[in-house]
């Protein structure tokens, strides 16, 4: 995916390697987020934690699309390559995201509050 460096995509992706074996187990993996990624010009926000090495198109992570009810769960890439906001801008790498906590924790906190607060 162009939108994602190189370097971000590696990692998402050893992760979700690691992630394989263990998937839908009490062994699961709870990753700190990779990426944060979001629309500029609609509020919508997503953090990634892993790619699925079966489907490379297919990334996990918490999704915000701006409608108060953040989720975890599963996210087309290339459907966000090509989505645009409404002043046709595309979804970027927030370059200044730092994880702090894993994955589970930003999703109970967006749960209570109904955005991404990260």
């Amino acid at each position: 995916m162009t939108f994602l460096p190189k370097s971000i995509h590696d990692r998402l992706l050893a992760n979700g390697r690691r992630q394989d074996p263990v998937r839908g187990t009490e062994d699961e993996i709870d990753f700190h987020p990779v990426v944060k990624l979001f629309t500029p010009d609609a509020n919508c926000t997503w953090l990634l934690t892993e790619i699925d090495p079966e489907e490379p198109n297919i990334a996990f992570g918490l999704c915000d699309l701006g409608l108060g009810f953040p989720e975890l769960g599963t996210v087309s890439l290339s459907e966000l390559a090509s989505l645009r906001g409404h002043l046709g801008l595309p979804i970027e790498v927030d370059r200044h995201f730092k994880a702090k906590k894993p994955i589970s924790r930003y999703a109970d906190e967006a749960a209570a509050s109904g955005h991404i607060a990260a």
